[in-house]
């Protein structure tokens, strides 16, 4: 849920919302606002005309009612706000220190700033007086006389107009507003839902392409439309694609040719080497019978020859894995006499405690079996201590062949490189560094694994290898 909100696709239909909802709430309240403002003008215009009118024009004249300077009477105060009042509206008259009030209005209901101008001139508020909206529009009273001044007569109207019309018709305005509002709101939500189909349409087809790159597509190109920024976009993802083919292109052959290399200059070295092991049996017998220095030097000669050889098959050996050519004979072997035979071939026999059981049979290649138990035994003669074991067992994941010394172990930090092709763990090595990775590649070429783990004292590695036909997708024990 939390990704809906928070993904490109849900950003963009919050945004649009909420400009839409901003923008019809803008144009609602302007809207509504001028119109009022329109409809109260228009109300206070037109009743301030029709006081005025009424008080000055000849509907009503001051004159008629009262000549001269006789004060008005009771009577005529009375025909004053009858003709002054509008529908539903009421009519207060001060005159001198007398208060003409009618029905429930009063002095009390008119705004003391109004109270004050309209002693001088016409004035006119809005005003909410119990619960209603009401004009209320205040003025003094002149006797207008023909070949007179207008000459005050001490007499202020103030005439409330109601204003429920105006009120009804706003209310009225609401709802048309708010229908107007809701659909331009959904308007906006198809608009961004359009809009986000069109805009993630392009990303999504560039995260389809990145991960056909990442999975080692490298032709994989997008079509570019349009000169927007995710056309722009688009064409940068091709060029990079395209670089990137080029560069792993490069990288490829590059590649190829470091694995012929060493695969030729392995089996150059193969030709010299047979013939000088042809002569080390007869070295060695000479050796026996030279002086020291001399048999010393023959002696570091042979030693250096079998090195020579070792380095030449293992590189060998891992150029065949380069090249993908390594493959597997499988076949059902007696774990134990496997084990024994390897340490018998090359005189480790007293060196190494087996622990195997003489009924356990697996299905593996034999070869490469070998070559995973000698190099592992290897390395723990070579660079660990006695007493070294090596143990066997099948357990419901396959067979699990365990290789310890009791030395002073690997350093912590070299842990993780130990199965890296020429890679010598602090001062252990003479070696070439390649017995570890060869041993490892056949372990995975059955579809197994080998890992380390440090001991006290000692270093532990144990061999996994799946049973056959299950390959790596058989799980690796715990």
């Amino acid at each position: 849920m939390r990704r809906i909100y928070t993904g490109l696709r849900g950003r963009l239909v919050i945004a649009f919302t909420l400009i839409a909802v901003a923008a019809s709430a803008l144009v609602a309240v302007i809207g509504y606002e001028l119109v009022k403002n329109r409809v109260i003008e228009r109300a206070e215009y037109t009743a301030a005309a029709d006081v005025r009118d009424t008080l000055t024009g000849s509907r009503f004249p001051i004159s008629a009612l009262w000549p001269g300077d006789s004060p008005p009477t009771d009577m005529e105060i009375t025909v004053l706000q009858k003709s002054l009042r509008v529908p539903n509206g009421a009519v207060v008259v001060r005159y001198e220190d007398y208060l003409y009030a009618d029905g429930s209005f009063g002095m009390n209901d008119v705004p003391a700033d109004l109270r004050a101008r309209a002693a001088d001139r016409m004035v006119y508020k809005r005003q909410e007086i119990r619960g209603a909206m009401w004009l209320v529009i205040g003025t003094p009273v002149w006797r207008v006389e023909p070949i007179h001044l207008p000459q005050p007569t001490g007499m202020s109207v103030f005439v409330f107009v109601p204003l429920a019309e105006e009120e009804h018709l706003l209310i009225g305005m609401r709802q048309p507003l708010a229908v107007a509002g809701a659909i331009m709101l959904a308007v906006a939500l198809a608009v961004a839902l359009v809009s986000a189909q069109r805009v993630l349409l392009p990303v999504r087809r560039l995260g389809t392409a990145a991960r056909a790159l990442g999975a080692g597509h490298l032709d994989t190109r997008l079509p570019v439309h349009g000169q927007d920024e995710l056309a722009e976009l688009t064409a940068t993802f091709n060029d990079t694609a395209a670089e990137l083919e080029r560069n792993v292109s490069e990288l490829r052959a590059l590649e190829a040719m470091s694995r012929r290399f060493v695969a030729d200059v392995s089996h150059e070295l193969r030709t010299p080497l047979t013939a000088m092991t042809a002569v080390t049996d007869m070295l060695s017998e000479e050796a026996e019978r030279l002086p020291d220095e001399p048999a010393a030097a023959v002696r570091l000669v042979l030693r250096e020859i079998a090195r020579l050889r070792t380095l030449v098959e293992q590189l060998i050996e891992a150029s065949r894995f380069d090249s993908g050519t390594a493959t597997l004979n499988l076949e059902t072997v007696s774990i134990s006499d496997a084990i024994e035979d390897c340490l018998e071939m090359r005189g480790w026999s007293h060196q190494v405690k087996v622990a195997a059981p003489q009924g356990l049979a697996f299905s593996l290649d034999p070869r490469r079996f070998d070559v995973i138990v000698a190099n592992l035994v290897g390395n723990a003669l070579r660079h660990g201590e006695p007493p070294v074991t090596v143990s066997a067992r099948s357990t419901e994941h396959g067979l699990e062949v365990k290789v310890r010394d009791h030395g002073k172990g690997i350093p912590a930090t070299d842990l993780p490189h130990v199965f890296n092709r020429f890679y010598k763990a602090g001062t252990r090595g003479d070696g070439s560094g390649l017995g570890l990775s060869i041993a490892r590649s056949n372990a995975q070429l059955h579809g197994g694994t080998i890992s380390v783990r440090p001991q006290d004292p000692g270093t532990l590695f144990t061999v996994w290898l799946p049973p056959a036909g299950e390959g790596p997708q058989g799980e690796e024990p715990r």
